[in-house]
Order: structure tokens, then C-alpha cells, then sequence
């Protein structure tokens, strides 16, 4: 169940910051806290979010209450080359760069609580202290002068 976005014009960096937020969250928190982010990638998140939500609904019939965002992958896209005119012929490079994103759930994994059972006998270790015994230092004569 996986949501693909190609080509933003986002830097990676600033994607990857909204992206951490919400990696590991259920889809309606994550959906929730991105409403609420004041960030530009924050609404595209959403979006993307979104999307996968309804693929996982349409394509493999899951529950949307159960989904869990499992991976947010930011990686860079391809850059746009521009440029700045400045004095005597030169060129200042400006780079734009863009994000790939890609977006996995997987159903929320249903935690089971099982008692551990305390071992009746506790085996209790003594301390041995070791005592190091430091060698003695040799004087050295003097030299004659």
C-alpha cells in the first residue's frame, strides 16, 4: 500500500523535517498533525498521505482506522539549473531542487501483553573485589656530575 510523489518543488531537507513528525503515526493522527504544521510540505504530505490511505481502502479493502504509516522515504529529485548574471561575464549558479516521495502503510500490528513470570530463586552474586598489587618503583641512581 504504497502512495508515490515525483518531482516537488520542495528541497529534500525541508520535506524530510514534516516527514519525521509523522513517520511511525496512524493515518488519521498523521492527517491531523499536518493540518496543523505550518509548513509548505505539510499540505503535500497530506495529500500523499491521503492517497495511500485510499489505495489501501480501494486496492486491498483495509480498514482506514488501521493503517499505521510505516515508511516515509524523502530522497532528492532532479535539479533544475539556473542561474544569476553578475559582473564581467560570470554566472552565479542557483540550484532548485526537487523531492521524491514515497509513502508505505501496513495494517496497525495488534500489541500482545504476555506476563513474564519472575524466576522463583534469585541467584545472588558476590563481589570479589581484586585487590591489585601495584609493582614497585625502581629508583634510578643519579648521574654523577
Amino acid at each position: 500500500m504504497k502512495a508515490y510523489l515525483k518531482q516537488t518543488r520542495i528541497s529534500p531537507k525541508k520535506v524530510n523535517v514534516v516527514a519525521a513528525l509523522v513517520r511511525g503515526k496512524k493515518v488519521a493522527d498523521a492527517l491531523t498533525m499536518l493540518k496543523f504544521t505550518p509548513k509548505r510540505s505539510a499540505p503535500v504530505l497530506a495529500k500523499l498521505i491521503a492517497s495511500a490511505a485510499a489505495n489501501a481502502e480501494n486496492n486491498f479493502k483495509q480498514d482506514r482506522e488501521k493503517l499505521v504509516i510505516s515508511k516515509i522515504l524523502v530522497n532528492a529529485g532532479m535539479t533544475l539549473k539556473r542561474g544569476n548574471p553578475v559582473s564581467r561575464g560570470r554566472w552565479h549558479p542557483i540550484l532548485k531542487r526537487t523531492s521524491r516521495v514515497t509513502v508505505e502503510l501496513s495494517p496497525e500490528v495488534e500489541k500482545k501483553v504476555e506476563k513474564v513470570e519472575k524466576a522463583s530463586k534469585v541467584n545472588k552474586v558476590e563481589k570479589v573485589e581484586k585487590v591489585k598489587s601495584e609493582p614497585e618503583k625502581k629508583k634510578m641512581p643519579k648521574a654523577d656530575s
